[in-house]
């Protein structure tokens, strides 16, 4: 990609982490004594934070400490000021000492916030930290409380691993949520084959995540494709890169209704001009500027998108597979960038795990249909073969028409293993390696009228990931549900023998979620049978808790997961609303407070 596009998309400034250093305010004495010390602990996190977390073009985070320490409300006013001149999107307050709680906390209702009150014997922190979140559970105003399990010397700057863990979860769960602040949803088209998730809600995403919705019409890229309103040279280049990277799989049409040479040729011409389409429909492109074409160089602001495709689009057209498989990766003819996330049949829904999962990995999702509960005994029946390791109390296929990332493949590594990775992580080597193990198949033309082209390929077993799925029920609002687990490799003939029961030309991921034993998760057929709907997203390692982290700040009950109890952090109010059930606290804390920006 060209630096100028790279730099257009991100125009805008990143939201910056703003740390509170507060303090007893009383003079002569008690706050010049704790000066230093306070004012070190904001500079220490911001030091912890800022070697872990990263923005989504690999750009290091930013932060912003307040000028003073804050012994009252006039100084946390300035705080304030200087927090909303400078874009802070969420703050966090430390403190080793006693404060005046409502004087000095933070008031912003839309900004995440935490507490970390410091465990010495010196001076009492976890006072101020108790009384502090007091206010803010009062003044609803829910806020995350950080407090380390051992007893540390006064003079001990260092960051207990309990602390930095709770830090690490909190800031990046918050920036996720400052990120998508004020960002549109792009839904290209409408409703696809009456699926629920794609009937989009525009009071959901104004409500809980504080996102405008934009909507054009497919027609829109008709236009674009006869007016050619498009980089030409970039496309050209684009083709090229197509023609010599992405191979043309067997076409497994019957004979008599397989398109002819010159309609696939015309196909793969077709398929990139979209990808470049809707790119330039998300973010805008300078370069169409430069063509003449002022108002579609401005694009729609989309942090995420939709295209409905089926069936209005694909009974005529080639589908979108290629330009949602590519966008959605995080490499194309330009090089590695972050991916460009594009739901697949318009599941808004989807989409929006699949953008919560991104900013939390800064990795590329895979899009899948939760398509098949395969048991042991169905597998022995149909193959033979004995399911063994995570598979080993069955697996779930996960399979789309060919949207999935690239990049879940699996053929990126680390540490000697498959993985998906950052975009500024990826090699050259490992991004051919994606290639190599893709190949575009002809699509079926039962399905797809129009023609156009599949993803087919297989994950790589071996990789810790998460399966997450948003849904809105009728009286209850949001749910989000997590299932962790592990991708499995299957012996390549009990593959093909499972995969060939349903269309071969799609990429596969086989599945196996960890279980717990108990409610959703007693065995994977109940994680099937508890799934909400027709598809999910997967993420790279085990993030549910931070998934659940980030719902809490969003005030979007989670249904079901399989996240051990010991790592669940919510803010710290939620326990007022019960001990005994953490899931059923939640639901009751989300419907008492309500969406974050209403």
């Amino acid at each position: 990609m060209t630096l100028a596009l790279e730099e257009y998309r991100w125009k805008q400034a990143f939201p910056k982490i703003g740390i509170r250093p507060t303090i007893d305010g009383r003079r002569k004495g008690v706050r010049e004594s704790l000066e230093v010390q306070t004012m070190n602990m904001a500079r220490s996190v911001a030091h912890l934070l800022g070697e872990h977390l990263r923005y989504p073009n690999g750009q290091q985070v930013e932060f912003v400490i307040a000028d003073t320490c804050i012994g009252g409300v006039a100084e946390a006013a300035a705080a304030a000021e200087k927090f909303k001149r400078e874009g802070v999107g969420i703050s966090i307050t430390v403190t080793p000492c006693w404060c005046y709680g409502t004087e000095t906390m933070d008031m912003d209702p839309s900004v995440p916030k935490a507490v970390w009150g410091f465990n010495g014997t010196e001076r009492p922190g976890a006072v101020y930290l108790a009384a502090v979140l007091a206010g803010h559970a009062q003044k609803g105003l829910p806020a995350f409380g950080i407090y380390g399990k051992d007893v540390q010397d006064s003079g001990d700057t260092s960051i207990p691993e309990d602390v930095q863990e709770k830090l690490i979860r909190f800031a990046r769960a918050g920036l996720a949520v400052a990120l998508i602040r004020g960002k549109s949803y792009l839904s290209i088209g409408s409703v696809s084959m009456g699926i629920a998730g794609s009937i989009v809600n525009d009071e959901f995403f104004q409500d809980y995540l504080g996102m405008r919705n934009e909507y054009v019409d497919m027609t829109e890229l008709v236009r674009r494709l006869e007016e050619e309103i498009y980089d030409k040279e970039e496309f050209e280049r684009a083709l090229e890169w197509v023609k010599g990277n992405c191979p043309e799989g067997p076409d497994n049409n019957p004979a008599d209704i397989q398109t002819s040479r010159e309609r696939k040729d015309q196909d793969w011409e077709t398929v990139v001009k979209m990808t470049l389409m809707t790119r330039d429909l998300m973010v805008g492109n300078p370069r169409l500027e430069e063509l003449g074409f002022g108002e579609e160089a401005l694009g729609h602001q989309a942090i995420l998108s939709g295209f409905q495709g089926q069936r209005a689009w694909t009974d005529h057209f080639p589908n979108g597979d290629f330009m949602e498989a590519i966008l959605n990766t995080s490499f194309d003819w330009n090089g590695r960038r972050a991916p460009y996330l594009v739901a697949t049949e318009n599941d808004a829904l989807n989409g929006v795990v699949m953008l919560l999962g991104n900013l939390l990995t800064n990795t590329a999702q895979i899009f899948a249909d939760v398509r098949t509960y395969w048991s042991p005994d169905a597998v022995k029946r149909v193959t033979g073969h004995t399911l063994e390791g995570h598979a080993a109390q069955g697996i779930l296929h996960l399979i789309n028409s060919g949207p999935a990332a690239l990049d879940g493949t699996g053929e990126q590594s680390r540490d000697g293993k498959p993985a998906l990775k950052p975009h500024w992580e990826i090699t050259e080597e490992e991004v051919q390696k994606c290639l190599d193990a893709t190949s575009w198949r002809p699509a079926s033309v039962e399905y797809f009228r129009g023609g156009g082209y599949s993803t087919d390929f297989l994950t790589r077993g071996g990789m810790p990931v998460t399966m997450s799925r948003l849904n809105l029920v009728k009286g209850l609002g949001p749910v989000l549900q997590i299932a962790e687990g592990y991708t499995v490799d299957l012996p390549a003939d009990v593959h093909d023998t499972l995969d060939k029961r349903t269309d071969s030309t799609w990429p596969t991921t086989w599945f196996a979620p960890t279980l717990t034993g108990k409610g959703a998760f007693t065995d994977v057929y109940s994680v099937m049978d508890n799934w909400g709907s027709n598809h999910g997203s997967i993420s790279y390692g085990h993030i549910g808790a931070d998934l659940i982290t980030l719902a809490s700040m969003l005030r979007i009950p989670v249904a079901m997961h399989n996240v051990a109890e010991e790592g669940l952090f919510r803010p710290r109010v939620w326990s007022s609303f019960g001990t005994e059930s953490a899931e059923g606290a939640d639901f009751r804390a989300c419907a008492a407070f309500g969406p974050l920006y209403r």
